[in-house]
């Protein structure tokens, strides 16, 4: 058992801690950089061999053919029809490049990289003794990672904060909220992570509820929550961090630039504000209502220490941005405020010029 799950007062989840008794304490912390979180969550793929970065490039949505050591950056997987299918965090040493997924998409991802790899010289590894352990830059978490990882440490620094090369934002926000979003992932061994514990000081232990609201109030999507059978990178604004739109050919790219050029996507994303009178916090797969037609998706929903009540949701394109939605919860109806993440005019960005439409009617004759 990993020391994190030992320590006093931890709430077992689905996949590693979900508390350790105060959730909304442990977001403070984490927020602040004096805590880190084991990602029980989340797992490593590997890719060794000197064609890893060239071959990783001609099948993913990311350029990372010229990654140079040390740097992060993340890339998507996606279908003919543009529709994700998988997502990474992406970090390489100079001789292995670690792919940072969602648990249950770890074997899917590396199953289809062996089925991609054909005559590539590139080893492809899933079942990995890595683990991970997230913490927020400038604080004490850092400074205990720095010390007992040393000059040689793996750390992943999520690229969501920026508007990555080749990438593009679709939110009008003036302050985006993920340009604060300092999140680490430092890749360690069991001893290793035990050994965070066992030297952390006064940094504290948070658990995934912690981890999660931080990155719903980030606008941040993710794998397990925010993808299904047919999203596409446009409707989540995924673009902004982990699709290079001028790079070369890979599957999907058409739709990509399509719908990013000359369309616009048929859902979108939204921050959903909800009514905190109930203390009740909608799962995902919930169904999003304007006023009685149904319109999206709950993806993700927590309890946020200064936002309260708050879920990321997808939903129809045509909904109003100034409408008031609402989700359904058994009698419960709890009403949502709706923060536009993905607007709709989102895409068409080709200054495409309107032709005169020639007429039909036939020439007059003399």
């Amino acid at each position: 058992m990993s020391r994190f799950a030992s320590l006093p007062g931890a709430v077992a989840g689905d996949h590693g801690v979900a508390h350790y008794g105060e959730p909304l304490r442990e977001q403070r912390a984490l927020d602040r950089g004096t805590a880190f979180a084991e990602l029980a969550d989340r797992a490593v793929v590997t890719l060794t061999g000197p064609e890893r970065l060239t071959w990783l490039n001609s099948i993913t949505s990311q350029a990372v053919d010229r990654l140079s050591a040390g740097t992060s950056t993340e890339l998507l997987v996606l279908d003919v029809q543009g529709r994700v299918e998988h997502a990474a965090g992406v970090f390489d040493d100079g001789e292995t490049t670690y792919l940072l997924v969602d648990i249950d998409d770890a074997e899917p991802l590396a199953t289809w990289l062996l089925r991609m790899r054909f005559r590539a010289q590139v080893e492809i590894v899933a079942k990995t003794d890595w683990v991970l352990v997230g913490y927020n830059a400038s604080g004490a978490a850092e400074a205990i990672v720095t010390t007992v990882l040393g000059e040689d440490a793996h750390i992943w620094v999520d690229p969501w904060s920026v508007v990555t090369p080749g990438g593009w934002q679709y939110s009008h926000a003036t302050e985006h909220p993920g340009a604060e979003r300092s999140w680490r992932e430092a890749i360690v061994t069991p001893a290793q992570r035990d050994a965070l514990i066992a030297q952390r000081g006064s940094v504290t232990a948070a658990g995934l509820l912690a981890v999660d609201a931080l990155r719903i109030a980030a606008w941040r999507p993710r794998w397990a929550n925010e993808r299904d059978d047919r999203v596409i990178p446009h409707e989540v604004d995924w673009l902004r961090s982990a699709v290079h739109l001028n790079k070369g050919c890979y599957r999907g790219q058409e739709t990509v630039a399509k719908v990013h050029n000359l369309g616009h996507p048929p859902r979108r994303l939204v921050m959903l504000h909800l009514d905190g009178s109930d203390s009740v916090i909608p799962a995902p797969g919930t169904t999003v209502f304007n006023g009685d037609d149904e319109v999206g998706t709950v993806t993700s929903a927590a309890m946020h220490h200064e936002l309260g009540p708050i879920a990321l949701a997808i939903v129809s394109r045509r909904v109003p941005a100034d409408a008031t939605l609402s989700v359904h919860l058994d009698e419960v109806v709890i009403s949502a405020a709706q923060e536009v993440i993905v607007p709709a005019d989102a895409g068409a960005t080709a200054d495409v010029p309107r032709l005169t439409r020639l007429s039909r009617r036939p020439l007059k004759q003399d």
